[in-house]
């Protein structure tokens, strides 16, 4: 590769993993679209088995186009190597099966997505894998939850969903330090390699949903384990048999979407630290979740660890479920959907999105309550976006 290691982020995002000359003498990277590789002869066959070249043999195991958004993004994550999956959640579920068997033991902070939440506790659970669920930011908890011998994995978002609580990766990494063999994992989705390096703060393993803000523009699905290159290579060879691969086109996509990473998280940086001042002092806004502020409880930890705090605010609407719809109703600008990062403004109210199944109640225990509201900033102008959430939120 031609890129200086040493570069700052928006280099990286622009011109590492990519090599030069392109095929073709291409700017950007081509698309291979094939499924199988073809051979010279059986020698360079028996070459490649017995590891003195480096080639592709067949889709399910590599792609060049796939490498390439691999090697970029292993350098934004400061990382020997990465592994990219079809989605966020087939990279998570490989790296755990690869990770955990029966009779082991994970420990999952309680906040975070429901997904994740429900593989760890209902599926793995099936399988003999035992867990403990902690309150996120609680060290004395997640101490206290592991088990010599047999906890494997911690897992934890930070920032987390939808509370936005921040890990303090350090501490957890010396909490986990002493445990032979148990590995730390951090989604890092919320925060993108832009405004953390988990891998750089002790954590063994870092994953991505790159649908979010890696991929940016809503238009793929795709799910990445950055690490070093022993571990991701289990994950990687646990990912040819379980068959989670990206396709080619989409991890076109994905570089591409790398490329402006920099540029668009700055933009939602700074857009989420607008948005949630002006939330935390609106009459109708009850309480606003942003590590940007100074009353979250993470805040001092998030300005030490992260260079940025994130273009996703949570906030509570002052009043009940039909309030806090009519008010999403009246904005303009965020569309009602799931997911977040692109770069078109997303909102959502989880008891009615992700959540609509459980009553209430049931909502209550897990933390999410009906006028929980999620907003997801895009690039659009941060003025623009003010002046329709002040429209939204008068009477």
């Amino acid at each position: 590769m031609t890129h200086d290691p040493q570069a700052r982020p928006g280099t990286l995002a622009v011109h590492a993993g990519e090599p030069r000359p392109q095929p073709h003498d291409a700017v950007t990277t081509p698309i291979a679209l094939t499924s199988t590789y073809a051979f010279r002869d059986t020698a360079e066959l028996r070459d490649h088995f017995e590891g003195r070249i480096t080639r592709d043999e067949y889709g399910r195991y590599g792609n060049p186009t796939v490498a390439v958004a691999e090697r970029k993004l292993a350098a934004l994550e400061a990382a020997e190597d990465c592994a990219l999956f079809s989605s966020g959640m087939a990279a998570i579920t490989t790296a755990l099966l690869t990770l955990l068997r029966s009779g082991q033991h994970v420990v999952l902070t309680a906040d975070g997505y429901r997904r994740t939440r429900q593989f760890v506790t209902g599926f793995l659970a099936r399988y003999g894998v035992e867990h403990t669920l902690v309150p996120p930011g609680d060290l004395a908890a997640i101490a206290a939850a592991i088990v010599p011998g047999k906890t494997r994995v911690v897992l934890s978002e930070s920032p987390t969903n939808p509370y936005l609580r921040v890990a303090d990766l350090r501490a957890l990494a010396e909490l986990c330090r002493p445990h032979r063999g148990l590995k730390l994992l951090i989604d890092s989705t919320f925060a993108t390699p832009v405004n953390q390096q988990p891998l750089t703060q002790g954590a063994h393993l870092v994953l991505h949903s790159c649908t979010k803000y890696l991929g940016g523009h809503n238009d793929l699905l795709a799910g990445a384990v950055c690490g070093d290159a022993a571990l991701v290579g289990l994950v990687r060879e646990q990912r040819g048999v379980l068959g989670g691969v990206l396709d080619p086109h989409s991890a076109y996509l994905l570089t591409r979407g790398l490329k402006t990473l920099e540029l668009r998280v700055q933009r939602q940086n700074a857009t989420g630290q607008r948005v949630a001042e002006f939330l935390a002092g609106h009459p109708a806004i009850d309480r606003v979740h942003y590590p940007g502020l100074p009353d979250h409880p993470d805040h001092l930890v998030a300005r030490a660890h992260m260079r940025g705090f994130g273009g996703v605010v949570s906030f509570l609407v002052r009043g009940d479920e039909a309030r806090t719809s009519r008010f999403i109703d009246r904005c303009q600008i965020a569309r009602i959907a799931p997911s977040l990062g692109g770069v078109e403004s997303l909102i959502e109210q989880p008891a009615l999105m992700s959540f609509y199944e459980l009553s209430t109640e049931q909502r209550l225990a897990i933390g999410i309550r009906d006028n929980l509201v999620r907003l997801s900033l895009g690039i659009e102008d941060p003025d623009d976006l003010l002046a329709d959430l002040a429209r939204a939120l008068a009477d």
